[in-house]
């Protein structure tokens, strides 16, 4: 029986490290492309690609009130038409699986610049600097039962994981014990110590463009 592979792709995380502030949104694309390097790794020739997981939250659609009385549609957004226009065109992928946790609004603050922290008191002269303080539920526990389900059944030997997030160690100590192997891809983001050590191969860079695996 032929070896096989799955890749776990934390969305939130590539989001993150796919693109600069000036750039564009991420594109299936570019998705792709990072799919196909990582299928190209040495430590995965001639394993049966099972699945691809793309995690991901779901955008928030519904209407809010702002603290000083104005209503936004969070569904028409910028950020929510690009994430439903990302999501739409990864569904129609060959092998990709999209699993979705949600986001939830806790309030809203202000949009200021990364490092700056200083605060202002909202009032109507202020509103129009807030955005929605929205954190993001189910994406990790989806991730770990996913791995947990696909090592138990056999599915897999083999858990390609991209991310940097420390949060998975449980789920990859899981995968371990059950005799599937764990590879990291952390597209050169800082990791924890103890993140490392749950792996069997850290790959800290980005795999490189190599020829395209044959079918």
């Amino acid at each position: 029986m032929n070896r096989s592979f799955a890749i776990f792709l934390d969305a939130g995380f590539l989001k993150h490290k796919l693109r600069h502030r000036s750039d564009p949104p991420i594109s299936a694309n570019q998705i792709n492309d990072l799919v196909d390097e990582i299928r190209c790794h040495p430590h995965l020739q001639g394993m049966h690609l099972h699945r691809v997981y793309f995690y991901d939250a779901l955008p928030l659609e519904n209407e809010v009130t702002k603290p000083d009385g104005t209503t936004v549609e969070l569904g028409k957004s910028t950020l929510a038409r690009v994430n439903k226009a990302l999501h739409k065109d990864l569904a129609e992928v060959p092998f990709f699986s999209l699993r979705f946790g949600e986001l939830i609004l806790k309030g809203w603050k202000f949009n200021v610049r990364p490092g700056q922290t200083r605060q202002f008191p909202i009032s109507l002269e202020t509103a129009d600097k807030l955005r929605p303080d929205v954190e993001q539920k189910g994406v990790d526990m989806r991730i770990g039962l996913d791995m947990a389900s696909l090592t138990l059944k056999e599915h897999v030997n083999v858990i390609a994981l991209v991310t940097g997030d420390s949060d998975f160690i449980p789920a990859m100590k899981f995968a371990r014990r059950e005799g599937a192997q764990v590879m990291l891809f952390t597209l050169g983001h800082g990791i924890k110590d103890g993140v490392a050590e749950h792996a069997d191969v850290v790959v800290r860079d980005r795999p490189g463009s190599l020829p395209k695996p044959t079918p």
